[in-house]
């Protein structure tokens, strides 16, 4: 599966993504697009899916102008939380249908 990471997306989740091809907003040069420029831009490249941490995105983009292109939304951003769920969400990477909006909670890590 082709995927595209938004802004807030610890990029660290990737190398938990085995066997999909993962890049960055900033990568493509799209740090700067607002949310439907990104999701028009990644729904005319190809990519099936879109993980983001921006949870309003659900309320701000019409689902019919994503077109195939799923969105995972993760309710942390911050990567010693989102590190103790990886397993949640490569399965829910690989359970999402085309066009799907789904969200993966993750909970803050408990603090020493």
């Amino acid at each position: 599966m082709l995927i595209l990471f938004d802004n807030g997306t610890p990029r660290q989740l990737r190398r938990h993504l085995v066997g999909h091809i993962v890049h960055t907003a900033a990568e493509r040069g799209w740090a700067e697009m607002s949310n439907g420029e990104m999701i028009e831009q990644a729904r005319i490249s190809g990519y099936e899916l879109l993980i983001t941490t921006d949870r309003n995105i659900r309320h701000q983009q019409n689902p019919a102008r994503r077109g195939t292109l799923a969105v995972l939304a993760l309710r942390r951003h911050n990567w010693t939380d989102v590190r103790l769920y990886t397993a949640e969400i490569r399965d829910a990477v690989n359970r999402i249908a085309p066009g799907e909006y789904a969200e993966v909670v993750v909970p803050p890590a408990p603090r020493q």
